[in-house]
């Protein structure tokens, strides 16, 4: 389980980073309007719009990895360890019960009465 746990720290991880290389990577809203100038936008690998698209698909995949990779560490991180797929009602543990004292004996745990006494 902790080879597993492990995959999926470094899948996230990598993810994270590409989902950040990609982002700063894409053309803001504002970006059309410097291509319609003659910006070097019409010139890039995938032409004018190819590299939109391309970019957009590649994060929504890149972020439906890194979901999909948080919902596994969370589950993981709730299974106690060592469980072996017991119900929950397995896991809970009775209180101890108080010790009984013999009668006629005093308990220690009450507090003793000694408003009858008179002081010397």
């Amino acid at each position: 389980m902790n080879n597993f746990l492990a995959i999926v720290i470094v899948i996230q991880v990598i993810t994270a980073l590409i989902i950040i290389g990609l982002v700063l990577l894409q053309h803001g809203k504002g970006a059309d309007m410097g291509a319609a100038f003659g910006s070097g936008a019409s010139g890039s690998l995938f032409g004018a719009s190819g590299s939109s698209n391309f970019l957009s698909r590649s994060t929504g995949i890149a972020a439906a990895v890194f979901f999909a990779s948080t919902l596994a560490l969370s589950f993981i991180g709730s299974r106690p360890a060592g469980s072996s797929g017991a119900g929950v009602m397995d896991q809970v543990t009775t209180p101890a019960q108080p010790a009984t004292t013999a009668p006629g004996t005093p308990d220690a745990s009450k507090p003793q009465n000694k408003s009858n006494e008179i002081p010397k």
